[in-house]
């Protein structure tokens, strides 16, 4: 059994700016039967998503969009209780304090390493 089944029936918002990554992710994880909720690859967009979605279960969010900075899509989800994962190429010590307690997926991520920090 994959290791992205645990995203099965899961609604799960994708923020990424790179086009080949973020459709490789979606398709992973449709496949997988979770709702793929995007992808968005700017904060404004990710922003408008979240609060048009009153159910997310969780979500993957790269942290540079377009040179902006996505802790604003991060607050939000907090804020809401939803977990997330940053999926991206920055290290950890480059992660504000307040962000210190969320899984990092170093790209090039694989969706089973994301479904295991958001799911296990």
């Amino acid at each position: 059994m994959s290791e992205l089944t645990a995203m099965a029936g899961r609604r799960v918002l994708l923020v990424e700016d790179d086009y080949f990554i973020a459709t490789d992710m979606q398709r992973e994880f449709e496949d997988s039967g979770a709702e793929v909720l995007g992808p968005v690859s700017r904060v404004q967009e990710a922003l408008d998503l979240i609060a048009a979605s009153p159910e997310i279960d969780a979500a993957v969010l790269d942290i540079n969009l377009h040179d902006e900075m996505v802790y604003p899509v991060a607050d939000v989800l907090q804020a809401r209780g939803v977990p997330f994962v940053f999926a991206t190429g920055y290290e950890k010590t480059m992660i504000p304090a307040p962000y210190a307690d969320v899984s990092l997926c170093t790209k090039p991520v694989l969706p089973q390493e994301i479904s295991r920090a958001l799911f296990a």
